[in-house]
């Protein structure tokens, strides 16, 4: 079969000195010829051989035969090359349809429904530099976002990048999480990402629960299509004051969700506010997200912090969250990571009385008394199962070592 050759060019990736792990990349397609590389790499005495092969060999997986390929690169890994590659071909105009996909590390254990989400840490899908370390800070997930941090003209190849990072970059232990884009265009970035088995999507902008089911059958075909049986979870983004008035019909949309979340920036824009650092302004929006999650049998997750600077704010906030009843907010630095955790931590003080609580209990059931007291406080059941709950959590933080 032949290629028809356009003849326009493509472009994508980045270079400069103030790039590091990405590649400029531009590509001529031409009749005849064959394939003409120009490679200019600070480690090109030591891989320029490699790059040059792993571009004739992306180019030859895209159908594209006679070229002039100019790369300038910046220390980019190969999953970077390729993906850098493939943007640049596909806006000439060819190697639609195709695929090229990097060797795939082995995929972690399916994320479970329930597992902390105290910290999720934002990295731009355009921004490869953030990748291969984003794991080692420790937030609970890394959520390689192709929305609002990636400008729209690069939300083609950002879906690349994210994509192949999903084969190639180990997580480790975070959470791997990909925000798509709003609706319809989210439905493209499905297409690449699914495949890949993210553990959860995020989906921005949500204002009704057609949006989500929209969202969740097209995971469910695409996972059909590629015979895939681990689970995708969903997160909704709720970004307006229509989103927050539709909260429980979208967290009880699909059985796929896990948690329901909130995007403060967008909701205070919506109701013409500004957004302040104690939150007034969008108190009664974080409760209805709180309820409406908490009635539906998901997670409430609050929205980021944005001033990173302000660690003592950001402490604040997270206290104020925990006892509003979120599990986790997000965090745009990875500073901000350490300050979340602990202040979604339970104090020692609340472990020692839920443990005093628990034990009290048991104490009770085991002498067959319907009553339990602990000093001069009577305690009932919703008041154990809030200490059970508790030391759950602690332990699932490590600050116990075993459940009661």
């Amino acid at each position: 079969m032949t290629t028809a050759i356009d003849t326009r060019t493509g472009e994508a990736g980045h270079a400069g000195t103030d790039i590091r792990s990405d590649l400029h990349v531009r590509i001529e397609p031409r009749h005849r010829g064959g394939i003409e590389i120009e490679l200019e790499s600070r480690v090109e005495p030591y891989y320029g051989d490699s790059i040059r092969r792993q571009a004739e060999e992306v180019l030859e997986a895209l159908g594209v035969r006679h070229a002039q390929l100019q790369i300038h690169d910046e220390g980019a890994l190969p999953f970077v090359i390729a993906a850098r590659i493939e943007a640049a071909v596909r806006r000439a105009g060819l190697g639609q349809g195709t695929r090229v996909l990097p060797d795939k590390v082995p995929l972690p254990e399916s994320s479970a429904r329930d597992r902390l989400r105290r910290s999720r840490l934002y990295v731009p899908g355009s921004e490869p530099k953030y990748f291969i370390n984003a794991a080692l800070h420790g937030a609970d997930a890394i959520i390689l976002d192709l929305e609002d941090s990636v400008h729209a003209s690069e939300k083609d190849a950002a879906r690349l990048l994210v994509r192949n990072a999903l084969r190639a970059v180990d997580f480790q232990q975070c959470e791997r999480m990909v925000r798509i884009n709003q609706l319809p265009l989210g439905l493209d970035d499905l297409d690449e990402i699914v495949p890949e088995s993210p553990d959860l999507i995020l989906i921005p902008k949500v204002e009704n629960a057609a949006q989500v089911i929209e969202a969740s059958e097209r995971i469910a075909a695409i996972k059909a299509d590629y015979g895939i049986t681990r689970p995708i979870w969903l997160m909704p983004i709720l970004e307006s004051a229509l989103g927050i008035e539709e909260a429980f019909a979208i967290a009880k949309a699909s059985d796929k969700i896990v948690a329901l979340t909130i995007g403060l920036e967008d909701y205070t824009a919506d109701l013409g506010v500004v957004k302040t650092a104690t939150g007034a302004e969008s108190l009664y929006a974080r409760q209805r997200v709180v309820n409406a999650a908490h009635a539906a049998g998901v997670q409430a997750i609050d929205s980021v912090f944005g001033d990173v600077g302000d660690l003592e704010g950001l402490r604040s906030w997270g206290v104020n969250s925990r006892g509003l009843g979120f599990e986790g907010m997000g965090c745009v630095h990875p500073l901000q990571i350490a300050v979340i955790h602990d202040a979604f931590a339970p104090t020692s003080f609340e472990i020692e009385r839920a443990r005093r609580i628990v034990a009290a209990f048991n104490e009770a059931q085991h002498n067959g008394m319907g009553v339990v007291s602990l000093g001069s406080k009577m305690i009932d059941a919703p008041v154990v199962q809030r200490a059970l709950k508790l030391m759950a959590r602690a332990q699932a933080m490590g600050l116990v070592e075993r459940r009661f």
